[in-house]
């Protein structure tokens, strides 16, 4: 069991399916700017000559460190950057690196992530409440859920988490928080669990996975940092240089669709999915955290 635990984390969402649509010269250069694991990459590097490069971007150094491994005997030219994809122009310039001829991002967790107790990401397993993929970032899920005022606190549940029971929420955890403060995720799940009461058992997803959602979108700014990727794209990519972008729930999918939709009107984007591609049930059968993943495809003009 511990060995498919294992095997799984190293699974990249919809890999066949990026193989299949996107071939690249072997001199490209590409940004993996979620590198993860290498999963992505090491599909791609196997397109790659001598003269070609990987430029691999993370916020997590763990995750790093797995993909030095995973790419390690491949032909290309491979960098490894501690950076969010936010910095991907100035990580680029600081490299020598002017254009690209292909940008990934893959924006889910991997299963690594959300069993390390280090993260505090997980309501499955009580640890610290923290939700920073980057360690560098100044303020965690447990400084958001303590400080914040309750109005402030269910707009963002409501914002991020799209929880209609945001005010509730919110309400239980500011009369908690008057007597305790708020620092694992079990606490705070325990928490959501009682203000949803028998609610809870209406929906297929655990009560507290949409106030997670919420708070560890907001620790990481990870929808303000996808809209600076987006924004830096264009600018970036060679004539006929590609964007591709995995994302695994609405508020992210929203981003793209219409980032790629303004770009195309403004004469500088092809989209290459008319619909975001899925994954099938094979895949889904095989890697559970396929199943919400959501990839668009455009071309630069």
């Amino acid at each position: 069991m511990e060995e498919d635990k294992q095997t799984a984390e190293h699974i990249p969402v919809l890999a066949k399916t990026l193989v299949e649509q996107i071939n690249l010269p072997q001199e490209a250069v590409m940004v993996d700017a979620t590198i993860g694991h290498g999963g992505h990459s090491f599909l791609f590097a196997k397109q790659l000559s001598s003269k070609g490069i990987i430029f691999g971007m993370d916020v997590d150094e763990d995750s790093l460190s797995k993909a030095k491994q995973t790419l390690k005997d491949v032909n290309c030219r491979v960098v490894l950057v501690h950076s969010n994809f936010s910095q991907i122009s100035e990580q680029l310039g600081e490299h020598g690196i002017e254009k690209v001829d292909f940008i990934l991002a893959d924006l889910g967790l991997c299963s690594a992530q959300i069993t390390n107790e280090n993260l505090g990401l997980s309501f499955q397993t009580n640890m610290p409440l923290d939700m920073r993929i980057d360690k560098r970032l100044q303020h965690n899920a447990a400084d958001i859920v303590n400080r914040t005022d309750e109005k402030s606190l269910a707009d963002l549940i409501f914002k991020y988490g799209e929880d209609r029971a945001s005010r509730r929420i919110a309400r239980f955890i500011v009369s908690y928080r008057k007597e305790n403060k708020i620092t694992t995720t079990g606490q705070l799940a325990g928490i959501i669990c009682k203000a949803l009461g028998n609610r809870k058992n209406r929906s297929r997803i655990h009560p507290a996975t949409r106030t997670f959602q919420a708070l560890r979108i907001a620790v990481n700014q990870e929808l303000e940092n996808l809209e600076k990727l987006l924004a830096s794209a264009p600018k970036l990519l060679n004539k006929d240089g590609l964007i591709a972008i995995i994302s695994f729930h609405s508020l992210e999918d929203r981003i793209v669709k219409y980032d790629f939709r303004q770009n195309k009107a403004d004469g500088i984007y092809d989209i290459l999915t008319k619909k975001p591609l899925i994954s099938s049930k094979e895949e889904i059968d095989e890697n559970q955290r396929a199943r919400s993943a959501k990839l668009r495809i455009a071309m630069k003009r």
